[in-house]
């Protein structure tokens, strides 16, 4: 399965963003759990942060994305690419 890259740019006060964390990290949990290698963190800088994940095509790759609370719940702009691995 093709790799695929969230950017993410938290676009709410830290606060509200945070309220949200918990139900993102479940769903990156279950992500895993349905074998889609997902990956999330954030940047040192604050402000936003990256989640990697596999799917099937960029389609599916859109539809995950738009289940992701921090999604659902406007906290963040994003930018979705797929990643070309070049070498591992």
């Amino acid at each position: 399965m093709p790799w695929f890259v969230k950017i993410e740019q938290g676009i709410v006060d830290k606060s509200v963003f945070d309220q949200h964390v918990p139900a993102h990290l479940a769903y990156v949990k279950d992500l895993i759990q349905k074998g889609h290698q997902a990956k999330t963190g954030y940047w040192r800088e604050r402000g936003g942060g990256m989640l990697m994940f596999q799917a099937a095509d960029l389609h599916a790759a859109e539809a995950i994305i738009a289940k992701d609370p921090l999604v659902q719940n406007g906290c963040i702009n994003y930018e979705l690419h797929e990643w070309c691995i070049v070498a591992e």
